[in-house]
């Protein structure tokens, strides 16, 4: 688990494409390295990752296909810099909110406008994702727990209004037009979208077999008149 809370931009050193699998290398900082071993998740991009290997500061992770087909890290090169957190444990504050590291799928940024000291972006998503979406709730964006501005029903898109902090310690102020961001919708929000979603269904179900019911009723009444 992850609070949202980026801990800072950290250089990709390396990286290896192959079929289906992508190793790539990071080098973090000295606070970030303390107490990491091998198996510890981080998350890159909002994206929970498995620590493989460490050399120094030179921490090592592999992408999958499934990874690969959802988020950004398909595209890593040397030298980009990646937002990163190290996982949450009990008694850490959570500043932002509770983010798994478990991406929805990708946005397109479709509008940048840019202030003295602060940034708007406006990201389009998929219907499905757009559905789980409501102005002031929040989302995970990149792995930064952002509040959402108003929505654009008719191009299934959010608006992110940055603060000067959050440019400072995560990639979001380099996206540029038709760059992807990952996004990962909050957990309860799904569960409470699909029982409703869920609940509508057997009402309809249950009116449907009433209304069979009611149309057999009034064949037999009007044979029988």
């Amino acid at each position: 688990m992850y609070t949202g809370i980026t801990q800072g931009l950290f250089d990709v050193t390396k990286v290896h494409h192959q079929p289906n699998l992508t190793t790539y290398t990071v080098e973090l900082s000295a606070p970030l390295i303390e107490n990491l071993v091998i198996g510890s998740s981080v998350s890159i991009d909002g994206v929970c990752q498995t620590v493989t290997a460490i050399h120094h500061y030179q921490v090592t992770f592999q992408a999958i296909a499934e990874t690969l087909q959802k988020t950004t890290l398909a595209t890593l090169i040397p030298g980009q810099k990646v937002s990163v957190e190290r996982s949450a444990y009990y008694g850490k504050e959570i500043g932002g909110h509770e983010l798994a590291g478990h991406i929805f799928e990708t946005g397109r940024i479709i509008e940048r406008e840019v202030f003295e000291h602060s940034l708007n972006l406006l990201v389009q998503c998929s219907k499905t994702c757009f559905g789980y979406l409501f102005e002031k709730g929040f989302i995970g964006i990149n792995g930064s727990s952002l509040t959402l501005g108003r929505l654009d029903t008719i191009r299934h898109a959010f608006y992110l209004h940055l603060i000067p902090e959050t440019l400072r310690v995560t990639n979001l102020g380099e996206k540029m037009l038709n760059d992807h961001v990952n996004i990962e919708i909050d957990a309860k929000t799904m569960l409470i979208v699909h029982t409703i979603k869920q609940h509508h269904q057997n009402i309809d179900a249950e009116l449907d077999k009433l209304q069979e019911r009611i149309d057999v009723l009034e064949k037999k009444l009007n044979i029988g008149c």
